[in-house]
Parts: structure tokens; C-alpha cells; sequence
């Protein structure tokens, strides 16, 4: 198993990804190989005052750095050797099983769809978010900021996307999925939602329960919620203020702590071919470490292919 890493994105670059690295290495007692995307003289220091095994990793020089606001597309055309276009040619070509960055977004995310391709029969990629739920278990969040608006058809499949993924990496054996919406009652809700909930209510892949309301998102109604990603990432950053707002008033709570992005490392963008996941750019030592973990557990699982295989099957 080959996890390609850049270590160059970020805001705590490349500092915070080494730490990572030394922090996965001890939790692990089958790490999988490490391919270390950036420059190498930038690396090497760091690697060496971490005392990272050298067996355990190997340097794939990438000089070029995309920067956090440059555009995407123009980036990744112009900056054949940063360490995301690198990322994605070892990803594409094979020479890696996963690849995970926390930097630029949108470069990793038309990095996605053009370099390793959506899904046979996947419309669009999607981003999730992890849901703290107050019962003490976890819930997800879909679409999150990937696709602002949205077709029926478009729910309908992250609902199947994000209920595999609840039940392979989450753990939840038979995930229930709702539509977000402004009431519970069938027939509410904006064109959108009322023309995507008979399609997942056909849906036979998925455990569909219905309508669930912004008072439902933090509680157990459902595992999987499902909507565009205009809505999506305003509960998403709405999540973070409150984690915000607790450290500033130093309010400590278990529940309230859960919030901390850290402690589920990055996102995965589901519907394309292979593991690819997103990072904070802001991400310390601890989400680098979780963020390889989840891409190990997204490979040992075979995400991707009972992902394909599912949609093969329509």
C-alpha cells in the first residue's frame, strides 16, 4: 500500500506534515509506504530532526508550491511539478494508492475530476463532513461546498455514495439516510428537494426515512444527510464557529470538543476513481496523522470498489 502525501500544502507546511507522519508511524503496526511530495533540500531537514525512519517514506521532488488563492485550473496547467500536480500524475498513472493534500481546495478538486476521473455513472463528485451527533455517535454531511447547485439526480447519488461510506468507514451497518429540508413532511421544501425525495425514496440501495430539519443535523434521526453544497457548508462553517466559540470562552465539554476538524483529519471526495482526500489549511501534526489513517482505511476497505460496483449495478 502507497500513500502519496504533499507536504507542502497547508499553512503549516511542511513542519506540521512530518509531525504527522512520526505521529501515524507510532499509532500503526502496518504503516503503509510513504511517498513525500515537495523539495526535497525544504524536507530533509525536518525529516531528520523528526528521526523518521527512512525505510518508511520516499522524497518525490516537487519544487513548485500552488498557492492557497491561485486559480485552479491555471495553476495545475502552469505548475506541472508542485507537489498537487505530482500528486495526481503518480495517482493516475498507479504509483500510488491514495493521495492527500491540505492545500489549495480547488485544485485538489479539478485535480480529482480531470486527472483520475469521476466514476463511471457518477454526475459529480461530492465533499463531506463528519457530524459530532450528541448521543456520541457520528453522522455525515453532503454535499459541503463541491457543487453549489445541485439536480435531483445529484442527491440521489450522494445519498449512495455517502451511505457506503457510512457503513465502511464509519462503522454504521445499516445507515439512515434523510433529505435536508425545511419541514418533515413530504412536499416541503424548494424545487430541489421536492423533485430529489421520490428519487430516494425509490432508492433501493439506501434507508431512506425522510425530510430531516436543521434541529435534526446534531441529534440521531439520521446518519446520513444529504444536500446541496450551498446549504451544506453553511452548516459546515456554522459547526466551526461553535467549536470556535467554545475555545474563546473556554468552555470545556466533551461534546463541544468533538467539533475540533483535527480529530477527523480531512474529507475524501467521493464518486471519483480513487482515494483522494482534502485537509484544513490549516491543519496541524494530528489531522495529517488522521488523514492518512483514513486513507489507509479507505483502501484496506476497498471503498472505491464497492463504490464503482454499486453503481455498476443500476
Amino acid at each position: 500500500m502507497n500513500i502519496a502525501i504533499d507536504m507542502m500544502g497547508g499553512d503549516y507546511a511542511p513542519e506540521q506534515a512530518v509531525k504527522g507522519l512520526k505521529l501515524y508511524l507510532s499509532q500503526t503496526d502496518s504503516p503503509a509506504f510513504l511517498f513525500l511530495l515537495g523539495d526535497e533540500q525544504v524536507l530533509q531537514p525536518f525529516l531528520h530532526e523528526a528521526q523518521i525512519p527512512p525505510a518508511s517514506y520516499k522524497i518525490i521532488h516537487a519544487p513548485e508550491v500552488i498557492g492557497m488563492h491561485e486559480h485552479p485550473t491555471k495553476a495545475l496547467k502552469e505548475k506541472q511539478h508542485s507537489s498537487i500536480a505530482v500528486g495526481f500524475h503518480m495517482l493516475s498513472k498507479g504509483k500510488s494508492d491514495a493521495f492527500i493534500s491540505a492545500g489549495n481546495t480547488g485544485a485538489m478538486l479539478v485535480g480529482s475530476i480531470y486527472s483520475i476521473k469521476t466514476m463511471d455513472g457518477i454526475l459529480r463528485p461530492t465533499i463531506s463532513t463528519v457530524i459530532p451527533r450528541e448521543n456520541g455517535k457520528t453522522g455525515l454531511l453532503l454535499d459541503v461546498g463541491a457543487n453549489a447547485d445541485c439536480k435531483p439526480e445529484n442527491l440521489n447519488q450522494f445519498a449512495v455514495l455517502g451511505a457506503l461510506y457510512a457503513q465502511h468507514i464509519l462503522g454504521i451497518a445499516d445507515p439512515k439516510v434523510g433529505l435536508i429540508n425545511i419541514g418533515e413532511e413530504e412536499g416541503k421544501g424548494n424545487i430541489l428537494a421536492q423533485a430529489a425525495y421520490p428519487l430516494l425514496k425509490s432508492n433501493s440501495q439506501i434507508h431512506f426515512i425522510g425530510n430531516v430539519e436543521g434541529r435534526d443535523v446534531f441529534l440521531d434521526k439520521a446518519d446520513v444527510m444529504v444536500c446541496e453544497g450551498f446549504t451544506g457548508n453553511i452548516v459546515l462553517k456554522l459547526a466551526e464557529s461553535i467549536y470556535e466559540i467554545t475555545q474563546r470562552q473556554n468552555i470545556r465539554n466533551e461534546y463541544f470538543d468533538r467539533f475540533h476538524f483535527e480529530d477527523y483529519g480531512g474529507t475524501p471526495v467521493l464518486g471519483v476513481s480513487k482515494p483522494v482526500i482534502i485537509g484544513h489549511g490549516i491543519s496541524h501534526s494530528k489531522a495529517f496523522m488522521n488523514m492518512i489513517l483514513l486513507a489507509q482505511k479507505m483502501i484496506e476497505t476497498d471503498l472505491m470498489g464497492k463504490m464503482k460496483a454499486s453503481f455498476e449495478s443500476n
